[in-house]
């Protein structure tokens, strides 16, 4: 393993966090990228990963970021300046010659994506041109494409309100099928990447949960973790497109997004699993039991 070599991660929290965590906890030397030096940069740095603040929109503060850096984990949260983000990071990191490993977060729905498709989110559209751009870049680039996150407040907080309302998971997912997966299990296998990227880079990892399953089986595995009855309700799209999103605060972009997603597991979109999580790890991924039942206290409150 080449493991000494300086990894540049943005994010304090997330997936990011997750993600510089478990290189800190591999013995490999990381440096966080934040927005802001509040709390969450005092706390990166209070176990001792080294901090600087910048934005991935600016080419300065990337290529400041960047100096003394080999490798660099590049995600974002669901964001309409994802494609500006990646076209600075690929340009400075070009110009700059120096990572020899770049993991690239994407989405699992760009595998079914062409040029001129119309059927997907803007956000997945931006995560089909990062890709291109990456690899129009030359540098040394692992696409890794988790499906939809159990982390998500469609499985969390929202299943969450109405498991405690009427013990269902109402989502207009209809007997579309899906696999997800959880962030620490996306968090492990971007590590294991960043730690010795030579035999992954030009590799692209479509990383699902172990089984796919229509929303009756999630349910099921749902009700084993909590020791209850939970069943799944199926709703129309548009109703819970215009009832149920709206009440979650998030910004427009990202409604539209979940919205899409929502709709193309109706269409079955999701329905794929593969072993990609135990090829680099040698782990497999969590079941959806397991992750709700160490979450258990979500669906408690």
């Amino acid at each position: 393993m080449v493991a000494g070599r300086l990894v540049l991660v943005p994010g304090s929290r997330g997936l990011g966090r997750k993600v510089l965590e478990r290189l800190h906890r591999m013995d490999v030397p990381v440096r966080a990228m934040v927005r802001h030096n509040d709390q969450r940069a005092a706390d990166l740095r209070a176990l001792g990963v080294e901090v600087v603040i910048g934005d991935l929109t600016r080419p300065e503060t990337v290529a400041a970021a960047l100096d003394g850096v080999s490798r660099m984990y590049f995600g974002m949260a669901v964001s309409p300046d994802h494609l500006l983000a990646a076209a600075v990071v690929a340009s400075v990191a070009k110009d700059m010659r120096v990572l020899d490993g770049l993991v690239d977060l994407s989405q699992m729905t760009v595998s079914q994506m062409t040029a001129t498709s119309t059927a997907e989110s803007d956000q997945q559209r931006l995560h089909y041109l990062a890709e291109r751009v990456f690899d129009w870049s030359g540098l040394p680039v692992t696409h890794v494409r988790p499906t939809v996150f159990l982390d998500n407040p469609l499985f969390t907080t929202l299943a969450a309100r109405s498991i405690r309302e009427n013990g269902t998971i109402a989502l207009p997912f209809g007997s579309g099928r899906t696999s997800p997966i959880a962030s620490d299990d996306v968090a492990r296998v971007v590590a294991m990447i960043l730690r010795d990227p030579s035999p992954h880079v030009g590799e692209v990892y479509q990383l699902t949960g172990p089984h796919t399953f229509d929303m009756h089986g999630v349910a099921e595995e749902f009700a084993k973790a909590l020791d209850r009855s939970v069943t799944y309700r199926d709703v129309p799209l548009d109703q819970w497109i215009a009832d149920v999103l709206p009440k979650t605060g998030l910004p427009p972009h990202t409604q539209q997004h979940v919205a899409t997603m929502a709709r193309l597991h109706r269409e079955n979109r999701y329905d794929r699993a593969t072993d990609d999580v135990f090829r680099v790890t040698r782990q497999p991924a969590q079941t959806v039991e397991r992750f709700v039942a160490e979450h258990r206290s979500i669906f408690s409150q």
